[in-house]
């Protein structure tokens, strides 16, 4: 399914399941370029529109539902991600009409060969750093483009999706995708590997994806404060982290209820974000920035005013000496980085957490539970709800419970709700504040809205009216 496009002659395409998150942002790029796109979702309907289908119609893509309606004869080319299943009767149809179908991410390897690409890697923190990247480049006057998997704070105040931006200038940031492999399409201008951590591969057919990221990125900067990414170092003067050594190193880090501020090379920063993988993010966005010959007083002075992106501890509420925070981690290293974070001294932390997929929970069962029994203070807890499935072929052959009883041996306080709507009602006993409440969990479109409900249940209810 490997093939080479000529952008130039294609101008009508379809997205097949275009409100996903990469979908769309490759979509809104191209129909800002004056491609003529459409697409289909299963989520879309004529009658009721979502959200997302109201946001896409906006800037000028037709949308569909999933039923063939919009797949016509004048179609150059059709796009699928990796979620998008033989099966689908558009793809079949497609394939039937003999209109060329290619991966999303073959089509953003052939958008990236257009601009100066900076393409971010890593199996954590990849939207965040692509976001800040994003952010410094805009604040600084270089109106750059952005493809990415989550939307920013700054644009969806003003109703976009947010994860897209066609822009007029000489660069392109992007996310370069590990768990699909298609990491080695790219040909960046810039490389960033931020970590190495087990996620949906095996350790070492991951480092055989970065090691042809690396071959294929003309300049490579790595997180030299991690020990897998410390290898692929090239230049040290362009790497980044804690132990940077000669790059751009991190010291003097502190959290201030939910600021950090830090040094990098003695430049005093301070952003919006908690937690020390926060730094490392802001850090490896400096290195980026400083190499396209950006001052680190204006890079300091830009960070500033970054707003985060979306789902990425994003603060819901913050009332009555509750702080309810709604996270996208979602593998064992994010999980605790973003517990780590969330570990304010004298606030009791209860932490909600969904994992997704079976495959890959049986997967990480081991690694979830030392790094969540390792991560927990003993006054923490940690509760559960069953595993999110979002259809296809799986073995139903694990349960979030036995995650649980595994995390409650090593004597944390681990707790399985099967039913999430439970969840507010069952701690509202054990709310002593100040607390924070961190919710986590990644691919279920409901979790924002999931948010919203506990939010409103514990703030309503615990003390009477808002």
């Amino acid at each position: 399914r490997h093939m080479k496009i000529d952008l130039k002659h294609i101008n009508k395409l379809f997205f097949i399941g275009i409100a996903g998150d990469g979908m769309s942002a490759v979509a809104q790029y191209l129909s800002g370029t004056g491609k003529e796109i459409s697409g289909s979702d299963r989520q879309f309907s004529y009658a009721k529109k979502s959200f997302r289908q109201k946001q896409l119609e906006d800037i000028g893509i037709k949308c569909f539902p999933q039923d063939t309606s919009g797949l016509n004869q004048e179609i150059d080319l059709v796009v699928i991600s990796t979620a998008i299943e033989p099966t689908v009767p558009e793809y079949k149809l497609a394939k039937e009409k003999g209109i060329p179908v290619i991966m999303r991410s073959d089509l953003l390897a052939a958008v990236s060969m257009h601009k100066k690409t900076i393409a971010v890697s890593g199996t954590s923190g990849k939207s965040t750093v692509t976001a800040m990247i994003f952010h410094i480049l805009e604040k600084c006057g270089l109106k750059p483009s952005l493809i990415s998997g989550a939307g920013l704070t700054s644009l969806q105040k003003k109703g976009k999706i947010g994860n897209a931006v066609t822009g007029t200038g000489k660069y392109l940031v992007i996310e370069a995708d590990e768990s699909d492999g298609s990491i080695i399409k790219y040909h960046p201008f810039i490389g960033i590997i931020l970590n190495i951590d087990k996620d949906h591969k095996e350790l070492n057919e991951l480092s055989d994806l970065f090691k042809v990221f690396k071959q294929n990125s003309k300049t490579l900067i790595v997180n030299n404060s991690h020990e897998r990414t410390k290898n692929f170092s090239q230049e040290l003067k362009n790497d980044f982290g804690y132990d940077a050594g000669v790059g751009f190193r991190i010291t003097d880090f502190n959290q201030i209820d939910f600021f950090s501020e830090f040094k990098i090379n003695d430049i005093d920063f301070k952003i919006n974000q908690i937690g020390k993988h926060n730094a490392e993010n802001a850090a490896a966005a400096v290195a980026v920035c400083a190499k396209l010959g950006i001052s680190l007083n204006d890079i300091s002075k830009a960070l500033m005013s970054y707003e985060g992106i979306y789902r990425r501890h994003q603060i819901i509420k913050k009332k009555n000496g509750i702080t309810i925070i709604d996270d996208y981690a979602h593998n064992p290293a994010k999980l605790s980085a973003s517990i780590k974070a969330c570990q304010i001294p004298n606030e009791k932390l209860i932490v909600w957490f969904q994992p997704h997929g079976y495959t890959p929970t049986k997967f990480l069962r081991s690694e979830f539970v030392k790094e969540l029994s390792e991560t927990l203070r003993d006054t923490d807890e940690i509760w559960m709800s069953e595993i999110y499935y979002a259809g296809g072929t799986a073995d139903k052959d694990i349960s979030a419970e036995d995650l649980i009883k595994d995390i409650k041996q090593t004597g944390k306080n681990a707790f399985f709700i099967e039913n999430r709507k439970l969840f507010p009602e069952m701690i509202k006993s054990k709310i002593k504040t100040p607390i924070i409440i961190l919710l986590t969990g990644a691919r279920d479109p409901s979790l924002s809205d999931f948010a919203d409900f506990v939010s409103g249940k514990l703030m309503i209810d615990s003390f009477g009216k808002q």
